[in-house]
């Protein structure tokens, strides 16, 4: 199909071609059903048929399936009987076992290229997502990023940001009359959670050499689009540090591209995986940037595909901008399931063949209710339509063919090893060791200072005469004799026989009367 990806054939006996158009790919989609139902394969083909026009395209492979894009399927597959019927049933002619050019990606460097941002390319809102912090804390995140610039101190990895939340608490008292409260508590709580993502592996992340858009953006040597595979089946387990990567990635897309208008066809195509874990107790302001850059990423010829469950796991703003829809079955064996199946159908245009509400529950897998955008942009009526088998192969590659894959990438060179520039922990370090050395060489120097002029240094009195460290201690004279019998005196006063003496010359005084 001339300027389309071809998804597999609908109508009567699933004879009519259905596919997506290049032209309005850009304008995003939506591929959901539940578990079992096929959306890892849909995603498969439709990364295949962008590859084979030439656009790239980067997905995160959630259950580790998707690597087998990088190696063609072949006769001896037990699906190969089933794949050649489907294609005969739906008229695919130019059925053919082949790879996808594929790079492979991971946060951890293990299953991939190491991906690596900065700390300050991270920002601190998403950065806040990350560690799930409150409004107060934040507010401290977004002093620390502030004095960062002003001091010209690069946070360029975890342990950057830790150093410069330290010296913010030592501070402190200085930088809250300039900024408000800046309390230790606070600090203490954000250096808290900077240690659970660290134990994550978020560290891995966050360094250079930095990931570059460009080589997201490759074809290879016959014009196919790359396939950017970010290995995510391990990434899962921190599924917070998952979604704020991807949607890291997406807003820097989104910055740095340039508008393009409406392309004939999209620059990336950018498969969101498992989207639920992006909304699922996010902020509203979080909430409204993905809206956001849903909305205008596509005039940068970004296409955005999220992958979930069910279409109510996305907020309803964003997903009535998912024009392009591939719709599996769900489930409806409770009140809530009938609703959201309901309501799914309700986003649908109506096809007078068929009621969509029952399609969606009864497509089969390898199966789907879909629609299209159009010319103008305009929705196409809803299909059923079989999906089209898959070029490269179904399931994972071995670890050995992934190691043989990974050691003939021309960007192993570039991202392997990791680069240790001269950033905010080196600098706030050698500051605090030049402190301590400026203090040890003062404290040196009042040593070897005369005693008299140490004892002018520290402030006490100075009567103008020579005298030792002891001259604030009272010295008692020598004793006499006549000193010594006036001490007994009022020594005995003040005891018992005193105090019976004075009593006796008072009442003689008062008898006398």
């Amino acid at each position: 199909m001339d300027g389309k990806v071809f998804l597999g054939g609908g109508g009567d006996n699933h004879s009519e071609p259905q596919g997506l158009s290049l032209k309005y790919a850009n304008r995003h989609g939506l591929i959901a059903g539940a578990t079992g139902t096929g959306k890892t394969v849909t995603l498969q083909i439709l990364a295949e048929g962008f590859s084979e026009a030439g656009v790239p395209v980067f997905l995160a492979d959630v259950k580790g399936d998707l690597s087998g894009l990088a190696k063609s399927g072949t006769p001896e597959h037990k699906l190969h009987n089933p794949f050649t019927e489907r294609a005969t049933t739906i008229g695919f002619t130019d059925f053919a076992y082949r790879a996808s050019p594929v790079t492979f990606w991971d946060l951890f460097g293990e299953q991939g290229h190491p991906v690596r941002t900065t700390v300050t390319e991270m920002g601190p809102l998403l950065l806040s997502r990350l560690l799930e912090l409150s409004e107060a804390q934040e507010g401290i995140l977004n002093i620390a990023f502030r004095l960062a610039d002003e001091e010209g101190l690069p946070l360029l990895d975890l342990k950057d940001l830790q150093a410069l939340l330290v010296w913010i608490g030592e501070n402190r008292a200085r930088l809250s009359l300039r900024y408000g409260n800046v309390s230790t508590a606070s600090i203490g709580a954000i250096q808290r959670r900077l240690l659970v993502i660290e134990n994550q592996g978020a560290s891995k992340l966050f360094g250079e050499p930095a990931l570059e858009l460009k080589d997201l953006m490759r074809t290879d040597d016959q014009g196919r689009g790359m396939v950017n595979i970010l290995a995510s089946d391990k990434l899962m387990a921190a599924p917070g540090l998952y979604a704020t990567f991807l949607l890291w990635l997406l807003s820097e897309l989104f910055e740095e591209l340039p508008e393009v208008g409406d392309p004939d066809k999209p620059k990336l195509v950018f498969f969101f995986d498992e989207a639920h874990l992006l909304f699922d107790d996010a902020p509203k302001v979080l909430v409204d940037k993905v809206e956001q850059v849903a909305r205008l990423i596509r005039s940068k010829g970004v296409g955005v595909y999220f992958i979930t469950q069910n279409p109510a796991d996305v907020p309803e703003d964003i997903l009535g901008q998912l024009g392009n829809r591939v719709q599996h079955a769900l489930r409806a064996f409770t009140a809530k399931d009938r609703k959201n199946l309901r309501l799914a159908a309700e986003t649908y245009r109506e096809n007078p063949a068929f009621d969509t509400e029952e399609a969606i529950r009864e497509v089969g897998v390898g199966e789907a209710v879909t629609s299209m955008l159009q010319k103008k942009g305009v929705p196409g009526i809803v299909e059923r339509t079989l999906i089209r088998p898959p070029s490269s192969q179904l399931g994972p590659i071995t670890k050995a063919e992934r190691r043989a894959h990974l050691s003939a990438s021309d960007l192993g060179g570039k991202y392997d090893a990791l680069l240790d520039r001269n950033s905010a922990f080196e600098i706030l370090s050698k500051r605090a060791e030049q402190a301590a050395k400026e203090a040890e060489a003062a404290e040196a120097e009042e040593e070897e200072q005369p005693m008299m002029q140490r004892e002018y240094s520290a402030a006490r009195r100075y009567s103008g005469a020579r005298v030792s460290r002891s001259s604030s201690r009272y010295t008692r004279k020598k004793d006499t004799f006549a000193s010594a019998m006036g001490e007994a005196v009022i020594k005995e006063l003040k005891g018992t026989t005193g105090r019976r003496i004075v009593r006796g010359i008072l009442g003689s005084f008062f008898k006398g009367r």
